[in-house]
């Protein structure tokens, strides 16, 4: 997008909100210099801009398919936490990202209301991270855990539903930082695939603390 019609666009509360964090995040892990602000709002309204392009009108009593994506978008803040703050680097990058598949599963704006979806997709307002990578997640956790698995049915809430949060804020206030940024590596060097085994790593990893709070 061009510069003046990007200061003429505004970011929504929660983006602001988000870029608050991001900004105070990457200042803690001396990544980001004074001014790092503006840098992140060009990148987050230049993404907007070019998905926009790449969405579909949709006719829905949906509160998320008449507005623009509701969230925060955590990849885009991480890819520009890891170039350093440069906010052209980003957003070659993040162009260039997009053409891959894997951009599906770790983006997940990329997908909101995308052309690339079948309408009855998009109208489900359901995320396909959702009912691919979270769905066969609690497949393997069936197989690989039963514990976890049984642990999760006992407490009336789905693994999926944690998932999709780690997955939708790309590990964000879970993991450290040098972890968040081997996350992204994996699973665009391996594939999406990885995301999933990711997932059950984690919950294995947390084996007994689930176990433990199941019992008391």
């Amino acid at each position: 997008a061009m510069d003046a019609d990007v200061k003429n666009e505004s970011l929504s509360s929660v983006q602001q909100l988000g870029v608050e964090m991001t900004v105070r995040y990457g200042k803690y892990l001396n990544l980001l210099k004074e001014h790092a602000e503006s840098g992140l709002c060009f990148v987050l309204i230049n993404c907007e801009k070019f998905l926009k392009e790449q969405q579909r009108p949709v006719v829905s009593s949906l509160c998320c398919l008449r507005e623009r994506y509701a969230g925060y978008d955590w990849f885009a803040s991480s890819v520009f936490l890891i170039m350093s703050g440069d906010g052209e680097k980003t957003l070659t990058f993040l162009q260039r990202f997009s053409c891959l598949l894997v951009s599906a599963f770790l983006w997940l704006p990329r997908l909101h209301i995308s052309m690339h979806l079948p309408i009855t997709t998009v109208e489900s307002g359901i995320h396909p991270v959702y009912f691919c990578s979270a769905h066969h997640i609690e497949m393997l956790l069936k197989a690989e855990l039963p514990l976890v698995f049984s642990a999760f049915r006992l407490s009336g809430f789905t693994p999926s539903q944690i998932c999709l949060q780690w997955i939708t804020q790309c590990f964000w206030n879970y993991m450290d930082w040098s972890e968040i940024c081997h996350y992204i590596a994996i699973c665009i060097f391996l594939g999406p695939d990885y995301q999933i085994y990711m997932c059950i790593s984690v919950f294995r990893h947390l084996q007994q603390d689930i176990l433990k709070h199941t019992e008391a």
